[in-house]
């Protein structure tokens, strides 16, 4: 077992604050759940350096600026930005000289954790710049302020609320905003498109013709905004609809393929149980059953 890590200054202001939650079983097997939270001001030479510590740190610079250093790369922290760690990796954060570095924190886990940050890191870590800073720093204060009250649903609303920032992260980090964007019309057109007619032989080229624009464009405006390639987009249509007749119809597997656009039966098993983690034939079995 790789050995923990811990070394720090403590230098805070006297009205800083510090929350250590000792969470419940049900809370540890289904929510995310704090371990800590607070709101630091700080002055040098405060710093903490860590490693091996099972837990994920979000921290939200409220003014001043601090320093981070994780994974071999160096930032430096402003009023208004965030990172988020994970705290098995060493790391080292410190206020750097000429003001209080301000911020609000919070270290939580939870059985899905991992498997937001791998993909919040899937394109490469990176600090934020939070455009809905009201809305963010909201957040972190209303997690500080109900693990203060001992109150019956203060784990469920913890949850929530750390889903929520979860949430607005890695949209963030994927279309660098907050909020979710407006798609635009040629962008749902396609989607539309493949959505009445994937049972046609339909391709980038295709799909870029009937909107008036480029398949390079059409390629990278549709992932940027729907999260996947026009390809897996058809690829996914194409399966929820044999899915449908696989469950709610006795079609033999060969049918099911051509009546979803795919003429390569062996191509559609593979790309079927690559999806499912099971064959359409066991697919079926399964909801028979």
């Amino acid at each position: 077992m790789n050995q923990y890590l811990e070394r720090a200054s403590l230098t805070w202001s006297e009205d800083s604050v510090r929350l250590i939650n000792t969470p419940s079983q049900l809370a540890k097997s289904s929510f995310f759940y704090m371990q800590e939270a607070g709101y630091f001001k700080t002055k040098p030479p405060y710093f903490t350096e860590r490693e091996n510590l099972n837990s994920f740190l979000i921290l939200y610079t409220l003014s001043g600026k601090g320093f981070l250093r994780y994974q071999g790369k160096e930032y430096t922290l402003s009023a208004g930005q965030c990172f988020f760690i994970h705290c098995k990796a060493r790391h080292l954060y410190y206020a750097l000289k000429g003001s209080p570095w301000e911020f609000l924190w919070l270290h939580f886990y939870g059985s899905s954790s991992l498997g937001y940050y791998q993909e919040f890191e899937r394109n490469g870590f990176r600090i934020l710049d939070i455009d809905d800073k009201a809305s963010f720093e909201s957040g972190l204060r209303q997690i500080i302020a109900i693990n203060q009250e001992k109150t019956a649903t203060r784990e469920l609303f913890t949850s929530h609320l750390i889903l929520n920032l979860l949430t607005k992260l890695l949209i963030l980090n994927f279309t660098g905003q907050a909020s979710l964007p407006d798609i635009p019309a040629y962008i749902q057109g396609c989607a539309k498109y493949i959505d009445t007619h994937f049972q046609e032989g339909l391709s980038l080229e295709k799909l870029s013709a009937l909107q008036h624009i480029s398949k390079y464009y059409l390629s990278r405006e549709f992932k940027r905004y729907m999260g996947i390639t026009v390809q897996d987009y058809l690829i996914n249509t194409r399966i929820t609809y044999a899915k449908e007749l696989l469950k709610y119809t006795n079609m033999p597997v060969g049918e099911i393929a051509f009546a979803c656009g795919m003429h390569n039966v062996s191509h559609f098993i593979n790309l079927f149980k690559a999806r499912e983690s099971m064959t359409p034939l066991s697919y079926r079995r399964h909801w028979k059953d």
